[in-house]
């Protein structure tokens, strides 16, 4: 036992010593991956159950304020890493078909090297969606696949930073931080109330663009598949897999959001009475149908943790208002005691922060990056 720890630990330590970037060796976090690992684990322990237990007997927060702060600074952040990319090679010097990581400590490498740590910095930053979440008591999206996410992501991007910070795969980065501004600008405007709202009517675009995203990362890494590229492969197969990755999950909301909304509208819209009925059982729960009306699919459609009345999707609520009732009579937008508010549309971590009442999905039910 004692031999095979002894080569383990010869392996690590010629991995951390040789195979790394000397560069970076004594820059902030990086000297070793435990720090990073430890932060990452902690974050999971906290997001699936100190933060809960703690907020348990709690009232939820209102940070609407401190949200609009908070993406003002994601989105400068964010166009600051974006312009920083640019400058360190991505604006004329690096080659879209094949960049090798420069090593050297000339300027343009060493700026390289810096905005990749940057970017390191900024997966951690990412960590107060999940927070945010749990101060205004939305447990329910934190889920597991968003813990993962942004528990995994400071790791993989650290072990960019420390033996490739620079080459082929920083378009990943240089991509992800634009799309960033957009994402973050698009949710300061969002929290800043409905009367700013109407200037986001292109949210469904984002959606669209932050797909857009992930089959132009793919398909630069996957590209190294087919020519020769003095450029680590592991690295390049990773981010490839991410691209394809959240792609999917991508794609399955953008489905569910506009896809089956459209249908579920056309549906609604095709009701004779222009509105549904939600049968209810004598203790207030939500009975079953068995006539295959509206209402049903409604139910089974959301998960709105059994009650009676599904928070609905953007289409539904517009043509509810437009015949002045709700699905079981009550008008101006009001069932049994709850309001109904449009849902964002965008697939982002902190899409139910801004739109607390809305039915729209996070990532993560995420959230990358």
């Amino acid at each position: 036992m004692a031999v095979i720890l002894d080569e383990v630990y010869d392996w690590y330590r010629d991995l951390m010593d040789n195979r790394s970037d000397p560069r970076v060796k004594d820059w902030p976090l990086m000297s070793s991956p435990f720090p990073t690992l430890a932060l990452c684990v902690f974050y999971a322990y906290f997001s699936k159950s100190l933060a809960p237990r703690l907020m348990a007997k709690r009232k939820a927060l209102d940070l609407r304020k401190v949200l609009v702060y908070y993406n003002l600074f994601q989105t400068i952040f964010s166009a600051w890493i974006f312009y920083e990319y640019l400058m360190s090679g991505w604006w004329g010097n690096y080659s879209f078909k094949c960049q090798p990581v420069d090593y050297s400590n000339s300027p343009l490498a060493m700026r390289m090297a810096r905005t990749c740590w940057w970017y390191y910095i900024s997966k951690f930053t990412e960590f107060f969606d999940t927070i945010f979440f749990i101060l205004r008591k939305k447990n329910e999206h934190v889920s597991t696949l968003h813990v993962i996410h942004h528990g995994c992501m400071p790791f993989s991007v650290w072990m960019g930073m420390k033996f490739a910070p620079g080459g082929h795969s920083t378009f990943f980065a240089l991509l992800n931080s634009f799309v960033h501004i957009i994402m973050y600008f698009y949710y300061m405007i969002a929290a800043m109330g409905p009367k700013y709202q109407k200037f986001i009517w292109w949210k469904k675009y984002l959606t669209t663009f932050q797909m857009v995203q992930f089959v132009a990362i793919f398909t630069h890494q996957f590209q190294l598949l087919f020519r020769d590229c003095d450029y680590p492969k592991g690295f390049m197969v990773w981010i490839g897999l991410h691209g394809i990755m959240f792609l999917f999950l991508f794609s399955d909301f953008y489905k569910a959001k506009y896809t089956n909304a459209r249908v579920r509208s056309a549906a609604t819209k095709a009701n004779t009475n222009g509105y549904t009925k939600i049968p209810a059982t004598a203790n207030g729960k939500c009975a079953p149908t068995s006539n295959g009306d509206l209402s049903n699919h409604l139910v089974a459609s959301n998960n709105n943790k059994g009650a009676c009345m599904p928070v609905m999707d953007d289409d539904e609520v517009e043509v509810i208002k437009s015949n002045h009732h709700l699905t079981n009579g009550y008008k101006n937008g009001f069932a049994n005691g709850h309001a109904f508010k449009e849902g964002d549309g965008v697939l982002s971590s902190n899409d139910a922060i801004l739109n607390p009442d809305s039915s729209s999905s996070s990532l993560h039910q995420r959230k990358v990056k």
